[in-house]
């Protein structure tokens, strides 16, 4: 059996399917890496928790008037993700406003799903709704996970050339903004890049399922290191490796769904995190012993 499965799982790749599945999916996992720890490190996570949901109201409405659903997402989820950053001191939304905005975008989705539930498009197109909520990587065309490929790479390059400045505002912002970062802007973008970021990471693991993929990843690279350029670099790759083997898991039993299989991979990576120790923790504390007199220094 296991060498029937490992034959199984190395022609995978032959399957056009599974080719484009792998295309659009890690370079999501990429960006969800990079963007969730920047989101953990920010205290955003009920932002991303927000603008998951508005992803799916986005998407309905987009279907409920005869619109590409993707439209609709991003629209939905940058359009409110900018507002959150305006309403909030600084680009970030407090949790009151995210729960406000939150509410009134839960209400627009039941509006939505019930203006697209009666119309004739739904009776063609009747299982759209599950796909936004449980995502569809393994459906997409071949433009379509181009599509979604290339601007995650566009996200992320733009996320890769503020993330110093970023992560400087994102740990002590009073002294960020006395040298002069643009704190409130960052803000601003950032919170813009989130929005763009919960559209995609939707079509690979659906709106319910995202938060998982943003947060597991950088929660457990939080942990395992407290240096916040490795951080970025562990959560992208643990994103990424949550998706491949989510992927391939789900290749292999295809009764499990992908986006089930990736959100497990990466809640059980932050699981282990508690469980397994700190590596890289434990290796500057060993630089530091070695060391003459930084001992005493070191609390």
């Amino acid at each position: 059996m296991a060498s029937s499965l490992d034959g199984s799982l190395l022609g995978m790749l032959d399957h056009p399917f599974m080719e484009r599945a792998f295309l659009a999916g890690i370079a999501v996992a990429l960006l969800c890496g990079v963007v969730g720890y920047l989101v953990v490190l920010r205290a955003q996570v009920f932002a991303a928790d927000a603008l998951s949901h508005v992803a799916f109201t986005g998407a309905l409405g987009a279907l409920a008037v005869g619109l590409d659903p993707r439209i609709g997402l991003f629209v939905a989820t940058v359009g409110i993700g900018l507002l959150l950053a305006v309403l909030g001191p600084r680009g970030r939304a407090d949790d009151v406003v995210i729960g406000t905005v939150f509410a009134w975008i839960l209400g627009l989705g039941v509006l939505a799903l019930s203006v697209y539930t009666a119309s004739a498009a739904a009776a063609s197109n009747g299982g759209a709704g599950v796909s936004i909520l449980f995502g569809s990587i393994f459906g997409l065309g071949e433009g379509a996970a181009r599509l979604t490929a290339a601007v995650a790479v566009v996200l992320l390059i733009i996320v890769l050339a503020l993330v110093r400045p970023l992560i400087f505002a994102s740990i002590d912002e009073a002294v960020a903004a006395a040298r002069g970062v643009p704190v409130t802007a960052l803000g601003v973008v950032f919170m813009a890049v989130l929005g763009a970021t919960a559209a995609e990471a939707t079509q690979a693991v659906g709106a319910l399922l995202l938060l998982g993929l943003l947060a597991a990843p950088a929660g457990a690279a939080l942990r395992w290191t407290k240096d916040p350029f490795a951080g970025v670099a562990l959560s992208a790759a643990l994103a990424v490796g949550s998706m491949v083997v989510g992927l391939a898991a789900s290749y292999a039993a295809p009764s499990l769904p992908p986006s089930f299989t990736i959100t497990v991979t990466a809640s059980g990576i932050y699981a282990l995190s508690f469980v397994l120790p700190r590596p890289v923790r434990r290796r500057v504390r060993r630089r530091r012993e070695r060391r003459p007199g930084i001992q005493a220094a070191t609390p």
